[in-house]
């Protein structure tokens, strides 16, 4: 999440970027601050996901794209019990709207982050099956296997380059279609693990790895790589995806806000060295290098 919503930033025009790049060591600290909040606010969790199998094998062939077509069809308790991530994605990027609008920079930021958290979470496939972390296949451990484990060996090789942010002209229609393109790696993203696994000696799976000063069992870098190789690149492809659909919806928002001077709302702007730091990274970013995500 940290890395996507810090890429995002260098997609956007001249207008936009000088606000969001004094402002990216925010941006990116506070990417995660929705899975946080799922520790203090029982309504959250449902926000970050959406169980597209339990509508069936052609889920957005009956699940209505509109809000109150989808509670009338389904009441508002099914729909947050198989998850509302399309629906959270339109309700942010209008909040968003509403905070350029008003020229507010804390709520811009914020809500900056929060959206391309749940962007970002819609590009994970299994973000979008009731088989989330495997537990239905006997896979349990999967969930943060691609999401965490595979980025964390991995995406330091990605090539990040996705061009220039685009106007979103519905954004719950695009919220839709990222979500389309999540399920249909449902299949594969499970499928591949199982075979991984059987080809596997199980005592090769697990080694121990030092985590904020602790060690603890996770999957190897064998088998982490021999599962990334079976993937052929959906995870670097699904955060290229997101990191351009966070800019575009950044992007779209201050478009639909009337373009507000951000320049004026940069609080405290950056020193030379700050610059030049950032003026690396959107280099590294034009060339495909990987961005770092130090502090600036």
């Amino acid at each position: 999440h940290r890395r996507i919503n810090h890429v995002a930033v260098f997609t956007l025009p001249k207008a936009m970027s000088g606000f969001y790049e004094a402002n990216i060591d925010y941006i990116t600290k506070h990417a995660v601050d929705p899975d946080k909040k799922r520790y203090v606010d029982s309504l959250e969790g449902f926000r970050h996901y959406f169980d597209a199998d339990h509508y069936g094998k052609r889920p957005f062939m009956k699940v209505p794209v509109r809000w109150k077509d989808a509670v009338k069809k389904y009441s508002i308790d099914s729909l947050n019990k198989y998850g509302t991530v399309p629906w959270e994605i339109q309700y942010q990027y209008y909040r968003l709207v509403n905070a350029f609008k008003k020229h507010d920079t804390t709520a811009i930021l914020k809500i900056s982050a929060n959206l391309g958290h749940y962007i970002a979470d819609a590009h994970v496939p299994l973000h979008l099956t009731q088989n989330y972390d495997g537990q239905l296949t006997r896979q349990q451990g999967i969930h943060a296997l691609w999401e965490s484990r595979l980025p964390e060996l991995f995406s330091d090789r990605y090539n990040y380059y996705v061009g220039k942010a685009r106007y979103i002209e519905s954004p719950l229609n695009e919220a839709f279609k990222i979500c389309r393109a999540s399920f249909r790696c449902v299949d594969s993203t499970l499928r591949l693990e199982r075979v991984i696994e059987k080809s596997f000696p199980p005592d090769k799976k697990w080694e121990l790895v030092k985590r904020n000063g602790k060690k603890i069992n996770d999957y190897s870098v064998a088998y982490a790589k021999a599962y990334h190789t079976a993937l052929k690149g959906m995870v670097a492809r699904r955060m290229r995806a997101a990191i351009l659909e966070v800019g575009s919806y950044w992007y779209s928002a201050w478009v639909d806000a009337g373009q507000p001077d951000l320049n004026r709302l940069i609080g405290k702007p950056l020193s030379i060295s700050e610059r030049r730091s950032i003026r690396r990274e959107a280099i590294l970013y034009r060339s495909g290098k990987t961005v770092a995500l130090n502090k600036h």
